[in-house]
């Protein structure tokens, strides 16, 4: 081993840890957010949970769910979930086309997902069963549409790294944003899961 080569190894050394550190300081950080979001979704789901009953004589969850619809949009965030692991999987092997691919595949499963809800909210507002119908209706919307907002940010996030992407590569700045964003959406899916048996699955027995 040369001089040269040993006086660099310290700095690569270094380097390397710089970057574990930095990464790891993000993906903590973003944890610490996701804490704080689930604190306003557990917020969210203990007020639908008092004011569910309360419909002002206006109709239940029985009266308004349609079950096979909202299974279709369960189905379509359920699977842009897996489609991002595999998106996962390319980045960890360097496959960049492949993991934009993948990503690209979970924009359009999601914003599938977003279009169904949207379609539900107007077709529930134009049948006249707006948030300010009952109790029941605005605490549905103020969780449902919480949700549905935080996915159409993911999305948005999503399709600034396919911007980025071709651009930057897979660098130590983009890696940890696809993880983040990783994290982020696997806790929408985890939401959903809750949402969809609380809200939909009980409110139609």
């Amino acid at each position: 081993m040369t001089t040269d080569t040993m006086t660099n190894q310290p700095g690569i050394m270094r380097t390397d840890e710089e970057h574990a550190d930095t990464t790891g300081m993000k993906t903590y950080g973003f944890w610490i957010y996701l804490m704080s979001d689930l604190i306003i979704f557990g917020c969210l789901f203990a007020t639908y949970g008092v004011l569910h009953n309360n419909t002002a004589g206006g109709p239940s969850g029985k009266d308004l769910f349609e079950l096979k619809f909202v299974l279709g949009e369960t189905f379509l965030l359920l699977f842009s979930s897996f489609t991002y692991g595999l998106a996962m999987l390319a980045m960890h092997r360097d496959r960049l086309g492949q993991l934009m691919g993948w990503l690209i595949a979970t924009f359009v499963l999601g914003a599938g997902f977003v279009g169904m809800e949207l379609y539900e909210f107007h077709h529930l507002i134009s049948e006249g069963y707006g948030p300010d119908r009952s109790g029941f209706l605005s605490s549905f919307f103020a969780l449902v549409g919480t949700h549905g907002l935080h996915v159409s940010f993911g999305l948005l996030w999503m399709l600034i790294m396919l911007i980025q992407l071709p651009i930057k590569g897979l660098t130590d700045k983009t890696r940890p944003r696809i993880l983040c964003l990783s994290l982020f959406w696997h806790f929408l899916d985890i939401v959903w899961i809750c949402v969809f048996t609380f809200v939909y699955l009980m409110g139609v027995l």
